[in-house]
């Protein structure tokens, strides 16, 4: 077989995985935007469902219920805003299946059974964070903002004795702070599965997770901060819910490992004696691994006794 024809083999394999990864590509491309269309034709029933939490808010201090449009074309961006996160979440059902559809013929059996877990919870764990934020956080957080608020006083000659302070906000800022917080906290709740994924992968370890605790809180607080209002209400709950699901990380990494050693154990594998001996054996005696001392006792064997008997 010539160079060329080597060559012609070699790139088969590679046209018929491109043409796989296009064809997956363009699946998805189609489902996201017929998710997209049928979101943008619903539109505002959707906007009503994210403003609820909003109106609560103001039906509980007796307020309405109303949201402005500052520019012309707003309300169209509105509208493109929600079918482009609603044209997500309908079709990432679709996304996920070819995604796995084009990495699954490569893995082994056993990486398939490891693999498909993960791709269950990653979705389900960002929509639980969703949930948290849409149900819990956004509704403390418009309690706190719209707090602000105050009303006009008259004096006794009917002239204001103070101003009042009302909230007439923007729908595209009122649904680009909750799109923020749903996602934010929906990323957020990846923490385990991630975690736990590397940890399957041998990149983490429990051990690790836990030396570097004081690390992660500082880094926790850090993210708080960058990804929610300058509210302490919110930041603490994120900071709580974020800390509490590295603490079940390090447990998940942790069962994980043991998991592994019980397999390892099953099949022979586990040489935990072995490596306690090569400790102790280094204990004992620090300068075993020295080159130095190496070379040294090769010249004892080669001359049979030490050279300075000579």
């Amino acid at each position: 077989m010539s160079d060329a024809d080597e060559i012609e083999d070699s790139s088969a394999p590679l046209i018929e995985h491109l043409t796989e990864l296009r064809t997956r590509l363009i699946r998805s491309a189609l489902a996201f935007i017929v998710a997209m269309v049928i979101c943008f034709t619903v539109w505002n029933p959707i906007f009503n469902f994210l403003t609820q939490p909003l109106c609560d808010a103001r039906a509980a201090m007796g307020d309405d219920c109303g949201l402005i449009l500052i520019k012309l074309q707003e309300g169209f961006f509105v509208a493109v805003s929600i079918s482009l996160l609603g044209g997500l979440a309908l079709s990432f059902p679709v996304i996920s299946y070819q995604l796995w559809r084009f990495v699954a013929p490569g893995l082994y059996k056993s990486e398939k059974g490891a693999f498909l877990p993960f791709m269950i919870a990653s979705p389900f764990m960002f929509f639980l964070g969703a949930a948290f934020a849409f149900y819990v956080v956004t509704p403390l957080a418009f309690d706190f903002f719209l707090g602000f608020q105050q009303p006009g006083t008259l004096t006794g000659e009917g002239n204001p004795a103070s101003s009042s302070i009302a909230f007439q906000g923007s729908a595209q800022e009122y649904l680009n702070l909750t799109i923020k917080f749903i996602v934010a906290f929906g990323l957020c709740f990846q923490l385990p599965v991630l975690l736990t994924l590397m940890g399957k992968a041998g990149l983490v370890s429990a051990a690790g997770l836990r030396s570097v605790r004081k690390y992660a809180v500082v880094g926790i607080l850090v993210l708080a901060a960058v990804v929610t209002p300058p509210d302490v209400i919110t930041q603490v709950i994120l900071f709580v819910v974020v800390y509490g699901l590295y603490e079940i990380s390090i447990w998940l990494v942790a069962r994980v490992e043991r998991k592994r050693e019980a397999e390892l154990r099953a099949q022979g594998l586990w040489f935990e004696d072995d490596e306690d001996e090569s400790d102790a054996a280094d204990e004992a005696d620090p300068l075993a691994d020295d080159p130095m001392r190496q070379e040294f006792d090769d010249d004892d064997d080669d001359t049979g006794g030490d050279p300075r008997d000579s």
